[in-house]
């Protein structure tokens, strides 16, 4: 026996200690079953060197699909909303590099994780080494299992069900696996299972199945084999029946579970026109067959959303009274927030609560505005949503906002369009100009009054009564209402504002924000508010000042996307390319009138005689006229693989970032203004919403293209030059 008498134990003790954190290695069979590799011990690296406020720089330096995946906070906004409190115990398995172990630990009282990887496990220790409530077992589910406890508040399988006839050995192994789990469960405690949808928009859209790497993978039920299966809505909802659960609830984690901004529920489904963020393929190439956005419009008119939900939260056990969820941690520290919409025995309510202690000063300064704007439209027909400032029980400032029911303007205003009804469309933004404007000399001004932010009342509330007939007078009732409610007031400032900036900015947001909503001439509006070519150019330039305020330096998802760099195959452009085209090297310019990119609205610039000037190989200068009224424009540099290094693009001699949304193009960025195009139909396309206006503008492009065959470029690619 040794010298202190605790030999035995010693020698017996199979646990180590990261920081204040404990791995128990009682089951490790002694070495990692999986890995993935040299990401693993960089993923470990940065762990043990690095503060968790680095991770963001990180990211965007290493532009790595395995560095975002483990260490963007955005992963742990799946469970961050769940109403776990330190009187909880939180069972996690497959807790893997501990993406949302994080979030568990400050929040519950006790969290147990069970991961087979050691060195997986050592990631999530050095990452979370300040958390003192937190266990790691390492070793198989089958062997850890038996040894845990039966009184779990909360059981996660964030991105683990779909594995489970890796390692249960059996005809049924998801039934067998939630009964397994189940036994750990506390009466009254919840199950949640995150997971994708095989029916997931996205697959059919083109992105390839998450696990097999294959398109359409799920869609034809994993053809292939392998151990991976998804379900449909009512696949997970049969497993859990079948496995006695009578309580039961179904979110929808929007783009997916892995980088949730959104969460909706059955209680809160989106509305037509919310879901836009569709372009998430970090991890490898998609083929993009039509426009998510528009098809799941359509799948939102047809209440058929819970259907082709890209991801799922299952939650088994009472119902919560969370009904949608909306995140704002894609900003600068001190502005990231939540949404929250909640039922309660009074109805329901909104809440805002801030996501760390910097944005505390966020929260209070919106109630403060609320107050002013509050002062400054009393007495008029726009009415500022009564909120409060409320605290936690641990002293946590978050604001509580009473719930209205209603349409927003922007909802409104797509139907007038759908409908072909520009007259009213123009009614009603003169009506918004007409109320938004009280008060206009005053010192506090809300910047974000954009259409979505207006919701005005359905039924009642009316200032006159009249009488609709044949649809005629059918947007007299939005119209006529007393009060129009300003729902959010987040960013007010306190100075004089006037209306036609704020107005410029929504209708700027607006166009923007969806394609469809090309057919409007802004050019009638612009003349409206008396909005001259120099100043829309400020404004546009002053909207762009105003995101980096609130981002910071921190790029958004959408540029991190950019930068790793995954590409995005249009097959509609690939097919529009091959008509007309005599010559690969023609180059064709694409006029958008409201009707999309067509044939008959493009021409070649040779044979229309403008200028092109060829000043060596490859190397092209472009001058083109083009005419007021259109929306956008595309250049189309010829029709073959091609690696192009733009030098400028400018609209009526100012130069256009490459950054940004006024510029987007079938390919990925390479290197320093130099993209790829792996498409035998590569596209420019400048948007012109925002950009001086003139009954003849010049469009002029400078920039060298280099062919590269097709067989080439899919040889590079093959060998992650791209990747």
């Amino acid at each position: 026996m040794a010298p202190n008498g605790k030999g035995q134990d010693m020698a017996e003790d199979k646990t180590e200690q990261i920081g204040k954190i404990k791995l128990d290695l009682t089951k490790y069979p002694g070495e990692d079953l999986y890995c993935d590799g040299e990401i693993e011990d960089e993923l470990l690296a940065i762990a043990r060197d690095c503060a968790e406020v680095e991770y963001q720089k990180i990211i965007e330096e290493r532009k790595s699909w395995e560095i975002l995946y483990h260490l963007s906070p955005l992963r742990e906004n799946i469970v961050e909303w769940l109403p776990i409190s330190r009187a909880m115990k939180v069972l996690e398995v497959g807790s893997g590099c501990g993406a949302i172990t994080g979030a568990l630990s400050r929040r519950a009282g006790e969290v147990t994780c069970v991961e087979l990887s050691k060195k997986r496990s050592m990631i999530n220790a050095y990452r979370h080494m300040e958390a003192d409530n937190v266990t790691i077992h390492v070793g198989n589910f089958q062997d850890v299992e038996p040894d845990l406890p039966e009184d779990y508040d909360y059981i996660c399988l964030i991105g683990v069900f779909e594995y489970a006839q890796a390692y249960i050995g059996s005809e049924t192994p998801f039934d067998d696996f939630l009964r397994i789990i189940k036994k750990h469960l506390k009466p009254g405690g919840h199950i949640a299972i995150a997971i994708e949808n095989k029916f997931g928009l996205k697959y059919w859209a083109g992105c390839r199945e998450d696990h097999l790497g294959t398109y359409f993978g799920g869609i034809e039920d994993y053809p292939e084999g392998g151990v991976v299966r998804t379900f449909t809505r009512d696949g997970l909802l049969a497993i859990a029946k079948r496995c006695g659960f009578s309580e039961m609830q179904m979110y929808y984690p929007y783009p997916d579970y892995k980088f949730m901004t959104t969460l909706y529920s059955d209680r809160r489904l989106p509305k037509r026109g919310e879901l836009s963020d569709n372009m998430r393929n970090f991890d490898r190439d998609r083929i993009r067959l039509f426009d998510e956005k528009r098809v799941f419009d359509t799948i939102l008119k047809e209440n058929q959303f819970p259907l082709f939900s890209n991801s799922y939260m299952l939650l088994l056990g009472p119902t919560l009274s969370e009904e949608y969820v909306k995140y704002s941690n894609d900003r600068r520290e001190e502005f990231q927030i939540k949404t929250l919409q909640r039922s309660t025995g009074f109805g329901r309510k909104i809440e805002k609560h801030p996501l760390s202690k910097a944005a505390w000063k966020h929260i209070e300064a919106t109630v403060s505005a609320c107050e002013k704007l509050t002062e400054r439209y009393e007495g008029s027909l726009l009415e500022v949503n009564e909120c409060k400032l409320e605290r936690t029980a641990d002293g946590i400032p978050y604001i509580s906002i009473k719930f209205l029911e209603g349409k927003t303007l922007e909802e409104i205003l797509d139907e007038r369009l759908e409908k072909n009804d520009l007259e009213g469309f123009h009614r009603l933004f003169d009506e918004y100009l007409k109320r938004i404007s009280w008060g206009e000399e005053k010192e506090v001004a809300d910047y974000d009054l954009i259409f979505a932010n207006l919701l005005i009342p359905q039924a009642g509330n009316m200032r006159h009564e009249k009488k609709v007939i044949n649809g005629e007078n059918d947007i007299d009732r939005y119209l006529d209402s007393e009060k129009w409610g300003l729902i959010d007031c987040e960013w007010t400032f306190d100075k004089a504002v006037e209306t036609k900036e704020i107005a410029f900015r929504a209708l700027y947001c607006y166009l923007l924000g969806d394609e469809k909503r090309n057919n409007l001439n802004p050019d009638l509006i612009m003349s409206k508010l008396k909005i001259d070519p120099a100043e829309a150019e400020q404004y546009r330039r002053q909207e762009m000042k105003f995101q980096k305020y609130v981002t910071g330096k921190r790029l958004s998802m959408a540029e991190i996307r950019e930068e790793i760099g995954q590409p995005v195959y249009a097959l509609t452009d690939f097919c529009e390319g091959l008509r007309n085209k005599s010559s690969d090297n023609r180059i064709q310019i694409y006029e958008d009138t409201g009707k999309g990119f067509r044939e008959e609205q493009s021409f070649f610039p040779e044979e229309d005689g403008e200028q092109i000037l060829r000043t060596g190989e490859g190397t092209v200068e472009l001058s083109v006229r083009i005419k007021r009224g259109r929306s956008a424009v595309r250049i189309d540099p010829g029709s073959h693989a091609c690696v192009i290094y733009i030098k400028r693009i400018s609209w009526n001699g100012v130069e256009i970032p490459l950054k940004g949304k006024q510029i987007q193009m079938n390919g990925f960025k390479i290197g320093e203004d130099t993209y790829a195009f792996p498409t035998q139909d590569p596209n420019i396309t400048l948007s012109l919403w925002g950009l001086s206006s003139e009954e003849e503008n010049h469009l002029e492009a400078v920039m060298e293209v280099t062919a590269v065959p097709s067989e080439t470029m899919g040889h590079l690619q093959k060998r992650g030059l791209f990747n």
